[in-house]
């Protein structure tokens, strides 16, 4: 057998956990395979890597040897590994050859992907969805990801303890979401006062939302009733079925029966934002996507020009182009 990479993430794995047993578990093995594979490496380095009884496994001298071997050829081949990766997502001075596109959903990623798809046909595009920012802004960090398109509390922006740079695409005002005869939908807007009895559903995600959406209550002179969290699937079901109001974006695409209305004098806002890491090939090529991401967000707002008419009174409000209009 020939000594590999593998191998020696599981003498590491054994060391760090000081048990058979604990680094099976860490490592997602069965503890008879980890022990049989162990069995093996020790077979080809020509005697045991660690004593083992009732208080663990600890390293014998050959074990100390390729630790200390391990523990320098392991980061440099994760070193070498991440350069390879950016260097493969290197293009022309304004394109990548493979764009890696985490994403919390939202009315951006569709049309961000079809018009970089559209400019370079040949570029490899994956994307990774996630409803929580901290897990796409890691992993752009990390090299994993080129870029994060997410979406946070319009009072915030994305941690700088990432180490990304993060840019608005847009900012909205949060809608309410509800059955197309309800009472509140005969006006372009409602009054968040008016719906101090009401029960809510939002999507689930890691930020400040719900604390906003609570305060919010609170200045329009109530506390605010359950909130169920879930998916977007669950907050239609809920709507539909009439056991909650929804808050959703203006641009969600409400199905038959449901229509969604901003609220008055948008108390709660939700903002579009694009990450990266400054020292990574996706910041050459950033301002390209920005504009693509822009182009995304204002083709989808176009489709409901009651809100498109609405968001004319708010000049801090939608992308910088429709601010301006």
């Amino acid at each position: 057998m020939n000594l590999e990479l593998r191998h020696l993430k599981v003498v590491c794995a054994i060391a760090e956990t000081g048990s058979v047993t604990k680094a099976a578990s860490q490592l997602g093995l069965a503890q008879p395979a980890l022990t049989a594979q162990l069995q093996r490496i020790e077979r080809t380095l020509g005697g045991p890597l660690f004593e083992r009884d009732r208080r663990g496994a600890r390293p014998t001298a050959l074990g100390e040897l390729v630790l200390s071997r391990a523990r320098v050829l392991l980061p440099a081949m994760k070193g070498l590994q991440d350069e390879a990766a950016r260097l493969a997502g290197a293009g022309s001075d304004d394109t990548m050859s493979r764009y890696r596109i985490g994403q919390v959903g939202g009315p951006v990623i569709g049309g961000l992907v079809n018009r970089l798809s559209e400019a370079q046909p040949e570029a490899q595009i994956s994307t990774h969805a996630s409803y929580y920012v901290e897990e796409l802004a890691n992993m752009v960090r990390d090299g994993k990801l080129d870029f994060a398109q997410v979406g946070v509390c319009g009072d915030a922006m994305p941690s700088a303890d990432y180490g990304l740079v993060w840019q608005t695409v847009a900012v909205d005002g949060v809608c309410v979401l509800m059955q197309e005869d309800s009472p509140f939908a005969k006006g372009d807007e409602i009054d968040l006062a008016e719906l101090a009895d009401e029960e809510w559903a939002a999507g689930t995600g890691d930020g400040c939302f719900a604390d906003c959406f609570a305060a919010a209550c609170a200045r329009a002179g109530f506390t605010q009733k359950r909130c169920l969290e879930t998916d977007i699937r669950g907050v239609v079901d809920m709507v539909e079925s009439g056991v909650a109001l929804g808050l959703c974006q203006p641009t969600f695409r409400a199905s038959t029966g449901l229509t969604h209305r901003p609220l008055a004098g948008a108390p709660v806002r939700w903002r579009q934002v694009l990450g990266w890491h400054p020292d990574s090939p996706a910041a050459r090529v950033a301002p390209r996507l920005i504009g693509m991401a822009v182009d995304a967000y204002e083709e989808v707002v176009a489709r409901n020009p009651r809100y498109v008419d609405w968001i004319r009174a708010f000049p801090h409000l939608g992308s910088n182009t429709l601010a301006a209009a």
